[in-house]
């Protein structure tokens, strides 16, 4: 039995000599604490993506924004707007599909990003060297500013968007954070009827088949600099 007793310490001890080379000491550690509270960021970004099967829908712009953030441990919680300077083309049903006149464009048509979403930290309420990468995503809006005249009464108006996202955050200093993002933001696109009535060469910009609505998908990549409060 005493025998038994001093390999057993002897195990422990050398497992306590084990745990101390591997673990690190805190002022060496990789792994630093986020500093706690709210975060303010001012973003800079291009929206590209798809215009849709007619090739009217909102594309190719830049964009800026603000983004009010508030982490719960891992999980974080954001508001966000952002002002796109995007563009479109105009199709004209009435006009031969032989005719340069169909298509024109593109034109100038901002519009108005707003978002709430949720972010998983994946390295929790730590960063690792400084960095901590995230996934997420975001419900919102997408609001559409003056149009260009467009015949065939078509305007992207306001449609409803989801985003899912990823990005990574770099912390300089305590309070001082930048990051970039990348999403892709979903919206629908409805076409008037009037894409179904024939021109006079008979040619349809829908065929009579297709639906009158169709999903689109924009990467959206920023970055941004944010302070935590």
């Amino acid at each position: 039995m005493r025998v038994v007793a001093l390999v057993c310490l002897g195990v422990v001890a050398s497992w306590n000599g084990v745990s101390a080379q591997v673990g690190h000491e805190p002022s060496h550690s990789p792994y630093h604490d986020v500093r706690r509270g709210a975060v303010g960021v001012i973003t800079f970004g291009y929206l590209g993506g798809s215009r849709g099967s007619v090739g009217v829908g909102l594309s190719d712009g830049k964009t800026a924004g603000i983004r009010y953030e508030v982490p719960f441990g891992a999980i974080g919680a954001s508001l966000g707007l952002a002002y796109g300077r995007t563009n479109r083309f105009v199709v004209d049903p009435t006009k031969d599909s032989t005719s340069p006149a169909r298509t024109t464009g593109p034109f100038p048509n901002d519009v108005v990003l707003v978002d709430a979403g949720l972010q998983l930290v994946l390295t929790g309420r730590k960063t690792w060297r400084g960095i901590a990468p995230y996934v997420g995503g975001a419900l919102g809006m997408v609001i559409s500013g003056a149009s260009p005249s467009d015949a065939s009464g078509y305007q992207f108006g306001s449609k409803f968007t989801v985003a899912p996202n990823a990005g990574l955050r770099w912390y300089p200093a305590r309070r001082l954070s930048v990051r970039g993002d990348l999403r892709l933001v979903l919206w629908k696109l409805n076409y008037p009827v009037s894409y179904k009535v024939p021109a006079s060469d008979g040619s349809r910009v829908l065929p009579l088949t297709a639906s009158f609505s169709e999903w689109t998908s924009h990467p959206w990549a920023t970055i941004g600099v944010g302070w935590t409060f």
